[in-house]
C-alpha cells in the first residue's frame, strides 16, 4: 500500500507527525508545515511537474548560506523522490514567526520591529552575497537581461512596456559586480520574522549566481511592498537599506546602480508572472491563482512605466452604461457584485489555504464587474506598435507613444486593480 504524505514525513523524520496543514502562497512549489514531537516543513514539486536537478541546488544552496552565518531553516533530509512524498523534496526544521507580508507591514506586535526592519535586511543580503560558492556550481550564471527577454520572446504575448524597458536598461546597464550568490526572491513572504527580527530566509528555488544588487534591487520593486507606501519591502527606505548593507560588506551600491536594478526587477516580476499565468493558459498546470496572476500583468506593466519615467496620465473614458437585460434585475455587474460581497463578508472558511483562494475569487469576480462596465475601453494596436519599439521604428520616449504605452496599460489596471493607479 503507498504511503500517505503524513506517513513518509513521519518515516524520513523517525517520529510521528500530526496532520499536514498546507500552508498559503506558494505558485510553483506545495508547502506543508507538520506539527508533533520534531515539527518540520515540507517544500515539494508538484507530483507529476518535478525538477530534481533545482531542488537537489536548493539544498545546497540552504547548507552553503547556513555555514555562512545566514538564518535559513537546518535541511533535515531532501531527495529527488520519496515513498509518499512522490516529487523531489526538502524537509526542514520549523522556524517559529511570521512570513504573511500584511501581518508584518500591518499587525500591531510588529511595531517595534519595523522601523529597522529595512536596515536588517539589508545586513542579511550582506551575508548572503558573502557566502562562498566554490561548491555551488551547479547555479545558473547566465546574464540575467538576456534570460528574462528570452522568456518573454517564447511568450509571444507583444507588450509596449516591455520593449521600452529592455531598450532602457541596455541603454543605462552599469558596471558588472563579482559573481556572488544572489537568493533571487528576496522579499516579504519569504522571510520569517518574529518580534526580534528576520528568523529565517526562506524559498530559494531562484537562487543563481549573479550581480549581488539585483537582491537589493527586487527588495525595492512595488509589487513586494504589498500596499504600502515605503519604498523597500513596505517598510523602510532605501537609505536604510544600503546603510545595513554596507555595515556587513563595506561597499554601498550606487543609488543609480539600485535604481537599475529595481527597474530591471520590475520587468523580471512582470515576465515571471505572464510566464506563470501562461501555465494555466497552456493547459499544462490549470490553477485559480495561476489565471489570477495573468490579470495582474498589468500592474508590473504600470510599475514599469513609472520607474522608467515613461509613464503619462491618460484621464479614464467614461463610463457605458449597462443596458437593461432581456432578463431583468438583478443585472449582470449587479449579481457580480452581489456574489462577490457575499464571499467577501459571509463566507466563514477554515484553513489558510480556503482563505486564499476566497480572496482571490473575490478579487476576479469585481475585476468581471469592472470590466463589464468600462466597456470595451481604450483601442490601442499594441502588438504593432511593441514590434515599432522592438526594430526601432518607434521610440520609447516619443510623446505620442508614451501616451498611447500608458493609455493601454492604465486602461487595465482601472480594470484589475483602479487603487494600483490610485483611483
Amino acid at each position: 500500500m503507498a504511503l500517505t504524505l503524513r506517513a513518509g514525513v513521519a518515516a524520513l523524520l523517525g517520529v510521528p507527525v500530526g496532520e499536514p496543514r498546507q500552508l498559503t502562497g506558494g505558485a510553483s512549489r506545495e508547502t506543508w508545515a507538520f506539527p508533533g514531537e520534531r515539527p518540520a516543513v515540507l517544500r515539494r514539486d508538484p507530483p507529476g511537474h518535478g525538477d530534481a536537478a533545482r531542488m537537489r541546488a536548493e539544498v545546497a544552496c540552504l547548507r552553503a548560506a547556513a555555514a555562512a552565518g545566514v538564518p535559513v531553516p537546518a535541511v533535515l533530509a531532501a531527495g529527488d523522490t520519496a515513498p509518499g512524498i512522490e516529487a523531489p523534496f526538502i524537509l526542514t526544521e520549523h522556524v517559529a514567526g511570521e512570513a504573511l507580508p500584511r501581518k508584518l507591514l500591518r499587525d500591531p506586535g510588529f511595531d517595534a520591529v519595523r522601523p529597522q526592519l529595512a536596515c536588517e535586511l539589508g545586513r542579511v543580503l550582506g551575508a548572503i552575497h558573502g557566502t562562498p560558492v566554490e561548491t555551488l556550481g551547479m547555479l545558473d550564471d547566465t546574464d540575467p537581461l538576456d534570460a528574462i527577454e528570452a522568456v518573454y520572446r517564447d511568450l509571444r504575448d507583444p507588450r509596449p512596456a516591455v520593449e521600452a524597458a529592455l531598450h532602457w536598461l541596455r541603454e543605462h546597464r552599469p558596471a558588472d559586480r563579482p559573481r556572488a550568490l544572489v537568493h533571487g526572491d528576496f522579499r516579504l513572504g519569504n522571510l520569517l520574522v518574529d518580534g526580534t527580527g528576520v528568523r529565517a530566509v526562506l524559498d530559494w528555488e531562484l537562487a543563481h549566481l549573479g550581480n549581488p544588487i539585483e537582491d537589493l534591487g527586487w527588495l525595492c520593486v512595488r509589487a513586494w511592498r504589498f500596499g504600502a507606501q515605503p519604498p523597500v519591502a513596505g517598510v523602510g527606505t532605501r537609505e536604510q537599506l544600503l546603510d545595513g548593507y554596507a555595515a556587513v560588506t563595506g561597499f554601498r551600491p550606487d543609488p543609480a546602480e539600485l535604481h537599475w536594478w529595481e527597474a530591471y526587477g520590475t520587468l523580471r516580476w512582470l515576465v515571471l508572472s505572464r510566464f506563470q499565468a501562461e501555465r494555466h493558459f497552456s493547459g499544462a498546470e490549470p490553477a485559480l491563482e495561476l489565471a489570477a496572476i495573468g490579470r495582474r500583468v498589468c500592474e508590473s506593466e504600470y510599475d514599469l512605466l513609472a520607474v522608467l519615467g515613461l509613464l503619462v496620465d491618460v484621464p479614464a473614458p467614461d463610463p457605458v452604461p449597462y443596458a437593461a437585460p432581456l432578463h431583468g434585475r438583478p443585472t449582470l455587474p449587479e449579481l457580480l457584485d452581489l456574489v462577490a460581497g457575499t464571499l467577501a463578508d459571509d463566507l466563514t472558511v477554515a484553513t489558510d489555504r480556503e482563505r486564499y483562494l476566497l480572496r482571490i475569487c473575490v478579487s476576479l469576480l469585481r475585476t468581471a464587474g469592472r470590466e463589464l462596465a468600462a466597456g470595451d475601453g481604450v483601442a490601442v494596436p499594441e502588438a504593432e506598435l511593441a514590434e515599432r519599439l522592438r526594430t526601432g521604428a518607434a521610440r520609447y520616449r516619443d510623446d505620442a507613444v508614451r501616451h498611447a504605452m500608458s493609455a493601454a496599460v492604465l486602461a487595465r489596471v482601472r480594470v484589475v486593480n483602479p487603487r494600483h493607479a490610485g483611483e
